[in-house]
């Protein structure tokens, strides 16, 4: 049962884009901006939603370590492809349009691909994902991202969370996408552990001793610090295969650095020498195939179909009421949500507060009346 205050997709909309332009940013990008982090919330990934608009976007931009203006470089094509460097300008923009591009090439030639450098953090992966599927395509996206993970038999934080997205349209609802990182867990979720006040649960995090750590607080101040790692997909060691989140998320590192000659690993972290702040540089990489350059969207849409409807419809474990394809319950939770708006905890009040109040803009939030 949610008790958390609702506030309206209109008003939180209006809300960050007026602080996003009040930093900078230009109108058309910063409601662009806003809207890949309301569809983190319209999902319920409430990681990458609203959460993570100050500590994420507005500090950083405050910081210096990410431009508000957003310069859009392309350093080499071809008909398929392209190369970008994104100049550390807003990640969601760079995105958008890495994508858009890769789309637009699938649509002459049947597949295209972008690589980005010089990035920043880009939002919900999901997002480009689903760019691809809504003009009928396969969609995916990779991103690397500040040193999270740990390697098997490591306990040294060297890969990001590494997410590697792929979404398919489907004759359903809603199209097939699966947005996940190679880590069991991710920073992201942490922080929301952290903001909610709840212990992070045993197993997902190391430390340098090799032990699990569970204080959420401790653990973001360690991710930082290099004394805690996040494990990879599958766990610590390899009883439970974690080798292979290890594998995916280095697959994700290589397609984000090698093609584009960008930043890789220890490079991410954020920190210089002096352990000032500096630019995160990262890179990612986006690819659409366009399913008319097989045998139709339509074939390829119920074919898809079929195949999540069978997963459905099998044999439930004892006790479970229904079993779920990616992006059905994201699909679901935007069922309850679009008339309600986003559920706002107290933490991300107070900081809409203060940004509003600090900026003198003119907005009342339904959780002050």
């Amino acid at each position: 049962m949610e008790t958390r205050p609702y506030v309206s997709w209109e008003l939180i909309g209006d809300f960050m884009t007026s602080v996003f332009c009040k930093l900078g940013v230009p109108e058309e990008d910063a409601r662009l901006c806003a809207d890949v982090l309301m569809e983190s919330d319209r999902r319920g990934i409430e990681s990458h939603g609203c959460n993570r608009f100050k500590p994420i976007y507005i500090d950083r931009i405050r910081d210096g370590v990410q431009n508000p203006v957003t310069e859009f470089e392309v350093i080499r094509e071809t008909p398929t492809t392209a190369v970008i460097d994104g100049h550390d300008g807003m990640g969601m923009v760079i995105g958008h349009k890495a994508m858009q591009m890769a789309i637009d090439k699938a649509k002459i030639y049947g597949m295209g691909m972008t690589a980005v450098r010089n990035s920043t953090h880009y939002g919900i992966a999901g997002y480009y994902a689903t760019m691809a599927t809504k003009a009928g395509m396969i969609g995916m996206t990779g991103t690397n991202a500040r040193p999270s993970i740990a390697p098997t038999f490591g306990v040294e934080n060297m890969l990001g969370t590494n997410p590697l997205t792929v979404g398919f349209p489907t004759d359903e609802e809603f199209p097939f996408v699966l947005d996940c990182a190679t880590s069991i867990t991710q920073r992201g979720r942490i922080e929301y552990y952290a903001r909610a006040g709840k212990d992070t649960p045993s197993g997902m995090v190391i430390g340098r001793d090799g032990k699990p750590k569970t204080d959420s607080v401790q653990i973001l101040k360690d991710l930082s610090s290099g004394d805690a790692a996040l494990a990879p997909l599958g766990g610590i060691g390899e009883e439970l295969a974690g080798y292979k989140g290890y594998g995916y998320a280095t697959v994700v590192e290589i397609l984000s650095a090698a093609l584009q000659a960008g930043n890789f690993l220890k490079m991410l972290g954020g920190l210089n020498e002096k352990h000032e702040k500096v630019p995160y540089h990262l890179g990612h990489f986006f690819i659409a195939i366009d399913t008319e350059a097989f045998l139709g969207l339509d074939s390829f849409k119920k074919t898809t179909g079929d195949i999540l409807r069978a997963l459905r419809a099998s044999e439930k474990a004892p006790g479970e009421d229904r079993i779920y394809t990616a992006g059905e319950k994201e699909y679901l939770t935007w069922l309850e949500r679009k008339d309600k708006g986003v559920p706002v905890g107290e933490a991300v009040q107070k900081e809409f507060i203060k940004l509003r109040d600090e900026m003198e803009l003119p907005y009342t939030f339904e959780f002050e009346k």
